[in-house]
C-alpha cells in the first residue's frame, strides 16, 4: 500500500541557500518533500487540512528486545525520504486506550536499524516521552511524563547524527537525546502509531513542518 507524490523538482534547479532552507508547511500529502510510502498498512488513515491521523491495530509495535531478542516490526509507518540534513516538526496527540499505546516520529533505515520518538502510555499509566534507538537490538529510554495527551516533537539530522526534541508549546525546545544509526545510506523519516497490547491506538499529527536545513545549535534546536 503506497502513495507516490511528485518530487519537488524545483528545489533541484534553484540555487540559493534561502530557498533550499525554506520551511514547508504540510497541509496535504502533496506537500510532502517527495514520495510517501506505507511501511505496514494502518487500520485507517486520513489527512485533512494539515492533520494526519494514523490508526494502529492490535499487537503492533516496533521493538527488538534486549532481553530475549524478540522482534516486532509491524506498526504502521508513513515514511518519506528527506534531504541529507533536515528538521521535521509536528504536534502529536494520542488517543490512549492501553499500556504502550503511542504515536511516534520515526527514523527508519531498515527493520533492524531505526529510531522512534514516541508519546507513549507508560506502565505507570502516564503519557511519557519515550525514545528507542535500534541497531540490531533496541534500547528503551523513558524520559519525562507529559500532562495531557499531546506534545510537540522535533527530529533533526545534523550530518551523521540525529537529535530528538520535545516542547510543551512548539516554541521552547528541550533536547531529549542525540544519537547515530551508523552507516545508514537510505534513511526515511515519518509518522506512525502502535498498540502492542491493546486493540487499537490513534495518533494525530498537526502543525507539521519540514525544512531541508541543518540545525546550528543542537541544544536549542535552531
Amino acid at each position: 500500500m503506497s502513495r507516490c507524490i511528485p518530487q519537488l523538482a524545483v528545489l533541484a534547479f534553484v540555487s540559493g541557500c534561502a530557498l533550499l532552507a525554506a520551511e514547508l508547511k504540510i497541509h496535504s500529502l502533496d506537500d510532502m518533500p517527495g514520495s510517501t510510502e506505507w511501511k505496514n498498512a494502518p487500520v485507517t488513515s486520513n489527512m485533512d487540512d494539515g492533520r494526519l491521523s494514523i490508526v494502529a491495530g492490535p499487537s503492533t509495535d516496533w521493538y527488538i528486545s534486549p532481553m530475549d531478542g524478540k522482534s516486532s516490526s509491524n506498526a504502521p509507518l508513513l515514511l518519506f525520504r528527506p534531504e541529507p540534513d533536515f528538521v521535521l516538526t509536528a504536534k502529536m496527540n494520542v488517543e490512549f486506550q492501553a499500556q504502550w499505546d503511542a504515536g511516534m516520529l520515526m527514523v527508519y533505515a531498515n527493520d533492524t536499524t531505526w529510531a522512534k520518538f514516541a508519546l507513549e502510555m507508560s506502565v505507570w499509566g502516564e503519557p511519557t516521552i519515550v525514545s528507542v534507538v535500534t541497531r540490531g537490538v533496541s534500547d528503551d529510554c523513558n524520559s519525562s511524563p507529559v500532562a495531557g495527551s499531546s506534545i510537540w516533537f522535533r527530529v533533526g539530522k545534523i550530518g551523521p547524527a540525529f537529535a530528538f526534541y520535545a516542547s510543551p508549546d512548539g516554541i521552547s525546545w528541550k533536547l531529549i537525546r542525540a544519537f547515530t544509526l551508523g552507516f545508514a545510506p537510505d534513511v526515511r523519516v515519518g509518522f506512525g502509531s502502535q498498540s502492542p497490547v491493546g486493540q487499537h491506538a490513534t495518533a494525530t499529527f498537526s502543525e507539521i513542518r519540514y525544512s531541508p536545513r541543518r540545525i546550528r545549535d543542537i541544544f536549542k534546536a535552531e
